[in-house]
């Protein structure tokens, strides 16, 4: 698996990362045997990157992912975890639930330390707080050898220059924002996070199954015109023998000033795919085809958190 280095962490990152929402069963039932052999296979794939949060399954990520990795080398794998959100209206960036998140996670994790620890979903609270202070208890948690760097994650395009115009953290996290669809991440941030020294990190790159050939879920939340899109490009791509979620993955990892691209399975058989994927060249002509179909709803999103903060 390539790797890209994050920024100026010193870490180097795997392109693909792997994942652990769905060991938190975000989108279905996951047995004990899917969720821990998903970790073994991603990890045996160079996905060596892991990404979970105490919002993930109200816990149940980190407990199972904790559990997966008892006996593998500490040093053989990067681990992330997020505080801040612990249900869908549940949020919490005080510094005293900061200190308290970070021990709980690593205890469900059996670690003594994470490498990277991100703010989840800043754009549904008041951002300030997170700037005065989320981020400096955080630099204190950092100091204390619990945490390597810090960070923040989330959907709107305004939340990283509202916090890094203000403040320093050493990674951010952008889901759903650079797809074959919507490259807003890297037309208007990433050139931003590299003149900072920020680490660029991508997740979502099958935008909530948007670009995939599986039944759109209920709450995605994109526009009519966006999902009837998708679906035109994903029958061109089977009319050429190609899964589009293969195009999508590829379309994502492509990008040499973002690190690492998370995707997340609780499926062993989608991850060795994945893995395949990311070593075989992109079908450049496909591509071009497919980004001809989505040209009318490029970079087309919704609203997520705070309407001030989008």
């Amino acid at each position: 698996m390539q790797t890209r280095l994050l920024g100026k962490t010193g870490l180097q990152l795997p392109i693909l990362s792997f994942g652990a929402s769905s060991l938190g069963q975000e989108f279905r039932s996951v047995t004990m045997d899917e969720a821990l052999k998903s970790v073994r296979v991603a990890l045996d794939c160079g996905l060596n990157f892991i990404d979970t949060s105490p919002f993930y399954g109200r816990g149940m990520s980190e407990v199972l992912l904790g559990i997966a990795l008892r006996g593998v080398p500490r040093d053989s794998y990067t681990l992330c975890s997020k505080l801040g959100r612990y249900d869908l209206q549940h949020f919490d960036f005080s510094a005293k639930r900061v200190a308290e998140s970070v021990d709980v996670t690593l205890h469900r994790l059996g670690t003594d330390h994470l490498d990277i620890m991100l703010c989840h979903d800043i754009e549904f609270v008041e951002m300030q707080q997170i700037v005065d202070e989320t981020i400096p208890a955080l630099r204190k948690i950092q100091q204390a050898g619990k945490v390597r760097f810090i960070g923040f994650s989330g959907y709107p395009m305004k939340i990283f220059k509202f916090i890094l115009d203000q403040t320093s953290v050493d990674c951010a996290l952008s889901y759903n924002q650079y797809t074959l669809q919507n490259t807003r991440f890297a037309d208007e941030i990433v050139p931003y996070l590299k003149s900072k020294g920020v680490g660029a990190m991508n997740a979502g790159p099958f935008s909530a199954r948007l670009l995939t050939n599986a039944p759109l879920p209920a709450w995605l939340k994109e526009p009519e015109d966006v999902k009837a899109a998708a679906r035109a490009a994903a029958a061109h791509c089977a009319k050429k023998g190609v899964d589009i979620a293969k195009l999508a993955l590829q379309f994502s990892l492509a990008n040499p000033d973002i690190t690492t691209t998370v995707a997340g399975s609780a499926n062993p058989e989608n991850i060795r795919n994945w893995a395949k994927w990311a070593a075989e060249p992109i079908d450049q002509q496909l591509l071009a085809e497919v980004q001809e179909i989505f040209k009318p709803v490029k970079n087309l999103g919704h609203m997520e958190g705070l309407a001030k903060n989008n």
